[in-house]
């Protein structure tokens, strides 16, 4: 399924200062029956957001009113435990496009990529530049610079390159997935083919 072309944002973001959340965190088995990717932005982080009763809890940050935006900040090491790529349709889902760390799980990564979402791994100091950011000030906006790989705070200007495997990189640059890719390059298998 095509995915929106990628090129550059600006948002607030939605800071989960939390380490090691796993998919089972991010979406928890229960919800996992569904296959096809819409519906599971409602239960991300389904028992952190929800009380047994079913009752937002306040002090959750995706129930807190000062936070928004299309980037989730998270702390290291996001998305490990089982391999379920419903845990990335669940954050785009939601509507986040970005999810920073500074350090992810392989499998969450690739399915991210593969599902419009871009995982954007910066060191331990920017993280935490990041977090203090937008703890001192909730409407604080990043930029993702795709193109360049940087990630930057607006208000004070300091940015960070990031790393993106280039095929991955051009499919969301373009808007492809897998299949689309292939498709656009038809033309160069066919002379490949001919030439065998």
């Amino acid at each position: 399924m095509p995915s929106e072309k990628f090129k550059y944002i600006e948002s607030t973001a939605v800071p989960l200062n939390i380490e090691n959340v796993d998919t089972d965190q991010i979406i928890p088995a229960r919800f996992l029956k569904a296959t096809t990717r819409e519906g599971f932005g409602e239960n991300l982080f389904r028992d952190w957001r929800f009380d047994k009763n079913d009752l937002p809890i306040a002090e959750f940050v995706l129930n807190n009113k000062n936070y928004s935006g299309s980037i989730l900040v998270a702390g290291k090491n996001f998305g490990s435990g089982s391999s379920r790529e419903h845990a990335a349709w669940a954050v785009h889902d939601h509507g986040f496009k970005v999810v920073v760390s500074s350090f992810f799980a392989d499998i969450f990564k690739n399915n991210s990529l593969n599902n419009g979402v871009l995982p954007v791994q910066v060191s331990n100091d920017f993280l935490s530049l990041i977090f203090d950011e937008i703890e001192r000030d909730h409407d604080a906006n990043l930029s993702i610079d795709l193109e360049n790989q940087e990630i930057g705070l607006l208000s004070s200007g300091k940015k960070e390159s990031f790393e993106i495997n280039s095929y991955k990189k051009e499919c969301l640059l373009k808007g492809y997935d897998d299949i689309d890719y292939l498709l656009n390059i038809k033309d160069k298998i066919e002379t490949f083919e001919k030439s065998q």
